[in-house]
């Protein structure tokens, strides 16, 4: 009985991580199919890299109140630069590049 609940409670932790983890990938996805995802979802957390990720968004329902919205690109698999949508930024917007 003991045995049984060890594995399924090592089960249980090893779904949960395995969840956690699991993002789509957008440099193995065709950039249309990335467009999707944030569009249907209205926000999406994407892996842009092997270490990378960002969470993107369709538009600004999907940001705090004290955010802005920045047009946002990640590499696809058909194209280096994909437009998905836009990223929630904090303070005020960047207006000028100085």
């Amino acid at each position: 009985m003991k045995k049984l609940l060890w594995i399924l409670a090592f089960s249980m932790l090893a779904m949960t991580v395995a969840e956690a983890q699991q993002r789509p990938f957008t440099p193995s996805l065709p950039c249309r199919q990335v467009q999707q995802i944030v569009g249907s979802h209205g926000a999406a957390v994407l892996g842009t890299g092997t270490h990378t990720y960002d969470r993107f968004v369709r538009d600004r329902n999907f940001c705090q109140i004290d955010e802005y919205l920045e047009p946002a690109w990640v590499p696809a698999r058909d194209t280096p630069q994909c437009p998905v949508g836009y990223r929630c930024k904090s303070g005020p917007p960047d207006f000028f590049d100085w």
